[in-house]
């Protein structure tokens, strides 16, 4: 997937814009979207290259407090395709609406978890076949991910949040592996989870052991659950 290496810059709205534009040209996607809440000072941010009609309604009727691809999908640790949510009242509000403005209720939602308690919703959409969105996901998992990744970590760099914090500047890909193992996945399986081969899993444990201090990973499992990096098992 050729796309801009945001960790190389000082991105700006437009260049955020820009990345799930072209993350979406590159992995044959209908639109995307993200969104992130930073636990110090609750600050909202959110980007998508959705139609400015489409936004407008969304915002206009405060369909954010009853969406389920934030309100579900922020209470899991592995990407959530759309097809799980409940077809109830709160689903139809936002997505009968959606398919009059071009949005598919067909996606998925990659929640991302950052080494200061924030969390970030990377959500993509993609109208086709049941069929071809199993083949399309299988396809892309792997490079959403890591492009939600990427992303998330940009976006909380570009605040204050990592100068007012004194805890260790663990990457969200470190985050994320650390939660993995503490839910007793092997490095294995977490390579799978993740598309990643165990020896990339490996170097990432490595890292995050060296920035938290710990000389084994239950230790480094352990204290980033008592800073409350992630949670227990």
């Amino acid at each position: 997937m050729d796309i801009i290496d945001l960790g190389a810059q000082s991105p700006t709205s437009a260049d955020y814009m820009s990345y799930i534009a072209t993350m979406c040209d590159a992995l044959e996607l209908d639109y995307g979207s993200y969104a992130s809440v930073n636990p110090v000072t609750g600050d909202v941010v959110g980007y998508a290259n959705y139609s400015d009609d489409w936004k407008q309604h969304y915002i206009s009727r405060n369909l954010h407090r009853v969406d389920p691809t934030l309100h579900v999908a922020s209470r899991s640790i592995a990407p959530v395709d759309w097809q799980r949510f409940e077809r109830d009242r709160k689903f139809h509000s936002v997505f009968r609406a959606a398919a009059d403005f071009g949005v598919s209720a067909q996606g998925l939602t990659v929640p991302i978890r950052g080494p200061y308690g924030d969390r970030g919703l990377l959500s993509v959409t993609r109208n086709c076949s049941i069929e071809e969105w199993e083949k399309l996901k299988k396809h892309i998992i792997g490079n959403l991910q890591t492009a939600a990744v990427h992303l998330h970590d940009s976006v909380m760099r570009s605040t204050s949040l990592v100068r007012a914090m004194g805890f260790p500047t663990l990457s969200a890909r470190e985050i994320e592996i650390l939660q993995w193992t503490a839910v007793g996945k092997l490095q294995q399986d977490i390579g799978d989870i993740l598309s990643i081969s165990h020896r990339t899993v490996e170097i990432h444990l490595r890292s995050a052991r060296t920035k938290l201090g710990a000389v084994t990973t239950s230790q480094a499992v352990g204290r980033a659950i008592g800073m409350g990096l992630i949670f227990p098992g």
